[in-house]
């Protein structure tokens, strides 16, 4: 089944096009990583899939439905500094505040929602911690929490916004384990990141982008270094191309 589809999307940001006919499918079960240089639209891309950012033109949807009807199905981890980790709130709280697209701004949390943040929380090795304020958690810490933010919700579809930057490897391979894991299990899992290598290495799906789709793939198939130096805007023979092993 397609956990998220998205067809001839077009994003103008300040008089700019940042996405162009950005046509992209992720199956239940997908981990795929969202490549692509520094200013390509990866991030607009994820926030456009939420309903965040205003769409020129194409459709969103999620399981065959628009996202606009969709959007409590959709788990999204951001960067760490859009979270305000100076605000006086403790792991536990921090989690359910995910619950808040299925609560709602009014209803009280009862115990479903109390049970999904313990789950979250379990997943992701952060139990013990669930009274501690946020603002004196570690970097990896920090992103265990937004990950478990995420997971709340129990979505179908995951969105994860350079989940590693900063990370060291422990963390960094807690969570590689886990994104894999929740694959396994039938979520679709959709990643930006810049470690290219490690992309290739555990993620079941690329796809190469700047401002439009330029290829997608299995790792395996994506061994035309073309498509890569397409995407980059790098020259033949770059050291990235022999990092990654295509040629």
């Amino acid at each position: 089944m397609t956990a998220l589809s998205v067809q001839g999307l077009n994003v103008v940001l300040g008089g700019r096009l940042v996405l162009q006919d950005v046509d992209l499918k992720l199956e239940a079960g997908d981990f795929m990583g969202l490549i692509g240089p520094n200013g390509a639209g990866k991030t607009t891309l994820l926030r456009s899939a939420l309903g965040l950012v205003r769409r020129s033109s194409g459709t969103i949807e999620v399981a065959g439905a628009p996202i606009s009807k969709m959007r409590q199905r959709v788990g999204y981890v951001p960067q760490r500094h859009e979270f305000a980790w100076d605000f006086p709130i403790n792991v536990a709280d921090a989690v359910l505040s995910g619950r808040v697209r299925r609560v709602g701004w009014v209803r009280r949390a009862g115990v479903a929602d109390y049970r999904a943040v313990n789950e979250a929380l379990a997943r992701v090795g952060m139990t013990a911690l669930r009274d501690r304020p946020v603002g004196q958690l570690s970097g990896g810490q920090r992103q265990r929490v937004l990950v478990a933010r995420a997971l709340a919700l129990r979505p179908s579809v995951l969105l994860l916004d350079e989940p590693f930057t900063g990370l060291d490897v422990p963390t960094q391979e807690l969570l590689t384990d886990l994104f894999t894991e929740l694959s396994q299990e039938g979520q679709a899992v959709l990643m930006t990141t810049h470690d290219l290598a490690a992309a290739m290495h555990t993620c079941g799906t690329l796809c190469l982008v700047n401002r439009t789709v330029v290829a997608t793939g299995t790792p395996d198939a994506l061994r035309d270094a073309e498509l890569w130096r397409t995407a980059f805007g790098i020259r033949p023979g770059s050291p990235l191309l022999a990092a990654l092993g295509v040629s």
